[in-house]
């Protein structure tokens, strides 16, 4: 037995009127979808924004511990001269001018720290080990004169470490700068791979995030230890 067709045939008027009735729905449909579009960007923009406070929060952070940390240092520093000085039986003043400043006290202190870690450390390095290790060597060439802090020798591999008490992310294009300049002073390497490193007695964040970037070693003091991290080096 065949199922009775209980509905109307459709007619020009109804038709148009599930047409209007179709537009009403997406217009709502619509309407809505912006609003949830709407509720989720203003809720991104506040993520968004508490991200940037926090990130802030703690660059600001991490830059006065810095600050904290060197304050320390160049007050330990400077405590343990004056103490020297005392026992030498010198004034403060005759021991200035018999030392120099105190900025240059602190680079000289860095610069033979690191420089006898190396040493006792067997010269190995940049994965390394090296036959020379040199201090403050001048290059003259013209237009290209710089000094190296501490430079490494083998038969293969030149390592160049750049040595500061304080470093600043502005030093970083100063080491980048050495390869280049080594080069020309001393062209009797000019095969030699050339690695690059900082060494200073604390790191903050974005100076040690620069020095990965850029492919540069970072050597800093940890304790009464010298920490070396070498795992992203490029060579130049």
């Amino acid at each position: 037995m065949d199922t009775l067709n209980n509905q109307s045939p459709a007619t020009q008027e109804s038709v148009w009127e599930a047409f209007r009735e179709n537009d009403r729905l997406l217009k709502e449909s619509r309407k809505e979808f912006e609003r949830e579009m709407e509720a989720s960007r203003k809720k991104f923009e506040r993520e968004m924004e508490a991200s940037r406070e926090e990130f802030a929060k703690e660059m600001k952070a991490s830059r006065e511990e810095f600050d904290l940390r060197m304050k320390k240092q160049e007050e330990l520093l400077e405590a343990s001269s004056i103490k020297f000085a005392k026992e030498m039986g010198e004034s403060r003043k005759e021991f200035d001018r018999k030392f120099g400043s105190w900025g240059n006290n602190f680079g000289s202190f860095a610069e033979e720290y690191f420089s006898n870690s190396f040493e006792n450390g067997k010269q190995n390095f940049f994965g390394e080990k090296f036959d020379e290790i040199e201090k403050k060597v001048k290059g003259i060439k013209k237009g290209y004169k710089d000094e190296y802090d501490i430079l490494m020798i083998n038969g293969q591999s030149i390592g160049i470490v750049e040595v500061k008490f304080k470093a600043h992310e502005n030093d970083v294009p100063k080491v980048l700068k050495k390869a280049h300049t080594f080069r020309v002073n001393f062209p009797e390497y000019k095969d030699h791979k050339v690695y690059l490193g900082l060494a200073t007695m604390a790191f903050y964040k974005e100076l040690e995030q620069e020095c990965i970037e850029q492919g540069i070693a970072i050597v800093k003091q940890v304790g009464d230890t010298v920490v070396i991290n070498d795992k992203h080096l490029k060579t130049f």
